[in-house]
């Protein structure tokens, strides 16, 4: 072998052991560091272990300590809440205890009472005993007493029985005298009382016709048939309609019609009108009733404005406030004496103006005071006094001149008169009024009486509506179920009834009909 040969053996063998030698320095090296690292590692994990035992040590703690504060706090609660019912318990045992006691008390009572009423019994019984062996001796004693006046007086029992029976004749006989002295007083005023009312009821009776034209509306049916869809189920319907319309509907036998009975025209010429557009429509049922009465309400109010302003147009009286003029409207249904207010206030305009004319009086005040000197008249059944005052009161508050509010004042004569128009209105009322066939004396106190009738139906408390029906003889009254119980409404139409026969003078009776209705209402959608 040769020395280079040699020489790179050796040299590769240096190069090898030098690696190898290396190697083991670095792993050894390596080895040391490691070491020093895991111990840093385990230090620090048995570090965090510690703190962990030691946080995990301090909640627990205080958790146990939360648990057992909470434990006591339900265990104060719970012997709170047992002495409670322990407290309720005592006092229901007591209530018990004295309700029992009580019922102890009143069972001794009632055990002392029945044997006082035992004892009672048999005391009446021995009493009853006693006094009929009181009569037995008394009748003994009747007969020896009997014998003995007969021995005295000298009489005969059936000669005494005589004397007594003709005294007792005697005394009757100037009794009955007496009572047929009394008796023949009493009739002759009780005939001149029936003499007056017979004659007061042939008076009424003669007066029909002319009531009738302005108390009584006849509405046309198509058929016969629809009397009863008008009636309807149980009179359901018919009775929908005078509960709305304060109406009294007559179903009878004239054919193929209904009448409409009331004292105030409005009322009545609501209910015609409804009556007729429920006709035409066909459908008739109490919902539907009040929806038509509400309509043919707001259209009979147009129609009362209307009338207002063609009075006042057609008198020639204008600038008159718009509330007056619903008011003067209104007069188109109102009658007084059975003749129309309306036609008569305009009556009295002509005439007072034409008077005027003549007179060289001042033609306008003549007629604006004609127009409205009957004013008051269609609020008279709503406010208290007469129509006069009632008219001077609303000229007032619509700002009328003095000149037309003093011939207001003075149509009846009631103030002395300041004015010449104010004396040609009263002419004219009185030339209109007293024209042939304008006027019937019986209606006006009729109508009275029958606004009086309602007047004081309204006057107790919760009444919401009333309606005289039948000319005055009935009462139909609508209280409100809110504020009347079923069990009040016959003490409320017993008070009505009193109050009206202290403060009313009427023919016949006045019957009280008290109605209370409750609804309850959805809508299905």
């Amino acid at each position: 072998m040769s020395t280079l040969a040699v020489a790179v053996i050796t040299a590769i063998v240096s190069l090898v052991l030098g690696a190898a030698i290396g190697g083991v320095i670095s792993y050894f090296l390596t080895g040391k560091m490691l070491e020093k690292k895991l111990g840093n590692a385990k230090a620090i994990a048995e570090k965090q272990i510690k703190d962990a035992e030691d946080k995990a040590s301090s909640i627990k703690k205080e958790a146990i300590l939360e648990a057992k504060e909470e434990a006591l706090k339900i265990k104060v609660e719970s012997e709170n809440e047992n002495k409670e019912r322990r407290a309720d318990i005592q006092k229901m045992e007591a209530r018990i205890l004295e309700k029992e006691e009580s019922i102890d008390r009143k069972n001794d009572a009632l055990d002392k009472k029945l044997q006082a009423i035992e004892d009672a019994k048999a005391e009446i019984d021995a009493k009853k005993q006693d006094l009929e062996n009181f009569k037995k001796e008394v009748e003994k004693e009747k007969e020896n007493i009997a014998k003995e006046l007969e021995k005295v007086a000298g009489l005969t029992r059936e000669e005494a029985k005589k004397q007594v029976v003709d005294s007792i004749i005697d005394d009757a006989r100037k009794e009955a005298g007496n009572i047929v002295r009394d008796i023949e007083n009493e009739a002759r005023e009780e005939g001149e009382k029936k003499a007056r009312d017979i004659v007061t009821l042939a008076i009424q009776k003669c007066a029909t016709d002319q009531t009738a034209d302005v108390t009584v509306t006849t509405v046309s049916l198509p058929t016969d048939e629809m009397k009863g869809r008008i009636i309807g189920r149980e009179g359901r319907n018919i009775r929908a309609i005078e509960n709305a319309t304060g109406v009294d509907l007559i179903v009878d036998d004239t054919p193929d019609a209904v009448i409409l009975s009331s004292f105030d025209p409005i009322r009545r010429e609501v209910a015609r009108l409804t009556l007729e557009k429920l006709i035409t429509d066909g459908r008739i049922h109490p919902a539907r009733v009040e929806d038509v009465v509400e309509k043919v309400k707001k259209d009979i109010e147009k129609t009362i404005k209307e009338a207002g302003e063609n009075a006042s147009f057609d008198a020639g009286v204008y600038n008159l406030h718009p509330e007056m003029i619903k008011i003067l409207g209104r007069l188109k249904y109102r009658t007084s004496y059975g003749q129309n207010v309306l036609k008569h206030s305009l009556e009295t305009s002509y005439i007072a103006g034409l008077l005027a004319g003549e007179l060289g009086a001042n033609v306008a005040v003549a007629k604006r005071g004609g127009l409205l000197h009957d004013i008051g008249k269609a609020l008279d059944f709503e406010m208290e006094g007469t129509h006069i005052s009632i008219g001077v009161d609303v000229a007032k508050k619509y700002k009328e001149s003095q000149e037309v509010i003093h011939c207001i004042e003075a149509h009846h004569g009631g103030v002395e008169f300041k004015s010449i128009e104010a004396i040609l209105v009263q002419v004219a009322d009185a030339i209109s009024s007293a024209r042939p066939g304008a006027r019937r004396e019986s209606l006006d106190a009729y109508v009275k009486r029958l606004e009086k009738l309602e007047s004081i139906a309204n006057s107790f408390k919760g009444v919401d509506s009333s309606y005289a029906i039948q000319a005055g003889r009935e009462i139909r009254i609508a209280v409100k179920p809110e504020e009347v119980d079923d069990a009040s409404m016959v003490i409320l139409a017993k008070e009505i009834a009193r109050k009206i026969e202290a403060e009313m003078e009427y023919p016949g009776q006045v019957k009280v009909n008290i109605i209370r209705e409750t609804r309850a209402t959805d809508i299905a959608s």
